[in-house]
């Protein structure tokens, strides 16, 4: 049994929106090979043509799909000598980012794709550590970007997948104090 697609409504942002959501959701759930544009377009009503009329090839689309993610910029937002405070709250006490864990999943699923991973490494590297490397500054930015981003990362998303931290109000202060400590160290140089 085949079922008709009914064509979308021309709204040329909405369908942007549409083939960016789909192809979200396939690459989160398959690896960068699985996902094929035919079915992207095939999940939002329109011509594989018109996919890469918006985003050009499959490798553009996936790099759409990155940035939408999130880059990581807001952390360089605000006073730098609340850098460490502002972060570790937000690692102890901040919402589930499910915008985040999209980002891992994709990473993760697409990890064994040279040109995925590619695009993944560019997309890190231009979104997030070479502007948190320029921010940071001074002597072994670079280092202490890596060890900064390693932190966060790790508690972020061992947080997230564990379902929280399941510690006492006592132990989640003592930890955001640790943190934010080992983060304004990394910032101050």
């Amino acid at each position: 049994m085949s079922f008709a697609v009914c064509p979308r409504p021309r709204n040329a942002a909405a369908t942007r929106a549409a083939i960016l959501d789909s192809a979200s959701r396939r690459f989160t759930a398959e690896s960068y090979e699985q996902v094929g544009m035919r079915d992207i377009a095939r999940d939002v009503g329109v011509d594989p043509a018109l996919i890469s009329r918006y985003f050009g090839s499959k490798e553009e689309l996936f790099r759409a799909v990155i940035d939408d993610c999130g880059n990581g910029r807001e952390l360089m937002e605000g006073d730098r000598s609340t850098f460490g405070e502002r972060v570790a709250h937000d690692l102890v006490y901040g919402p589930r980012k499910e915008n985040k864990l999209a980002w891992l999943l994709i990473m993760l699923r697409s990890a064994s794709s040279p040109k995925a991973a590619e695009v993944v490494q560019q997309a890190s590297s231009e979104g997030f550590y070479q502007p948190f490397t320029e921010w940071m500054g001074g002597e072994d930015a670079v280092v202490r970007v890596r060890i900064a981003a390693g932190l966060m990362m790790g508690v972020a998303v061992g947080r997230d997948l564990s379902g929280g931290l399941n510690m006492t109000p006592e132990e989640c202060e003592r930890m955001k104090a640790r943190i934010a400590t080992l983060l304004q160290d990394l910032v101050d140089g």
